[in-house]
């Protein structure tokens, strides 16, 4: 197991390449790195584990959710990303749930679903991001896409004891859209665990048919490689 020595939420894919990083061996196997959740990936697959190479790599099981949005700011599927972009398949698992926290039910869930995937060849590539519901115990799962929430969009601003303004940014108020087949949905209307396959490449397609149509002043364009 290696993992960041200390709390990482929301620090996204961060990696520390402006200053060094250190490695704690807190019991046998067991290694903490005072970096992100991207580093740890990063010196589990690059170093610590370079001469056994993993074929699944596990993320959490993080306290709390990381649905629809989440995962643009998520330090547990950063890590599991960063272990897919460099030829590990990986699985994110989190907890949608307050404290106090019962992780029984996520961890047998998940205890499953990585069997189910080492009895498996895997893509190397693979990703996929994982959201048990808490306080119950599903009754099932579902293979969900990302779907669509909000915490609220509070700005607090406050005075420091030097007459300086300061700012707490993130809100409580939470909402999620009622998307059919979305991971928001199948953990919190139905009360199942949610099974999301994300893409690496974030390019959106369609999006790029419509962008043809541009015309732009004094440039011409060119199909992709130039031609």
């Amino acid at each position: 197991m290696v993992a960041p020595d200390r709390e990482q939420s929301a620090t996204s894919h961060a990696i520390s390449l402006h200053r060094p990083l250190r490695i704690q061996e807190i019991r046998e196997r067991w290694y903490a790195v005072d970096g992100t959740p991207a580093d740890s990936a990063y010196l589990a697959i690059n170093h610590i584990l370079k001469e056994d190479r993993p074929h699944l790599m596990v993320s959490g099981i993080n306290h709390g959710p990381n649905l629809a949005d989440d995962v643009m700011y998520s330090g547990t599927v950063a890590a599991a990303m960063e272990g897919a972009l460099l030829g590990v398949p990986a699985i994110a698992f989190s907890l949608v749930s307050r404290a106090p926290f019962d992780f029984g039910p996520a961890a047998r869930f998940a205890r499953s679903l990585v069997a189910s995937a080492l009895s498996r060849p895997l893509p190397p590539r693979m990703l996929l991001n994982v959201n048990i519901p808490g306080g119950v115990e599903p009754d099932g799962y579902a293979i969900t896409r990302l779907g669509r929430h909000t915490y609220g969009y509070a700005v607090s601003e406050n005075i420091d004891p030097r007459g300086r303004k300061y700012y707490w940014i993130g809100g409580n108020e939470y909402e999620h859209e009622d998307i059919p087949g979305s991971d928001c949905n199948a953990v919190h209307l139905e009360k199942r665990a949610s099974v999301t396959p994300l893409h690496l490449d974030l390019t959106d397609v369609h999006r790029m048919t419509d962008l043809a149509g541009w015309a732009l002043d004094g440039f011409q364009r060119f199909i992709p490689d130039g031609r």
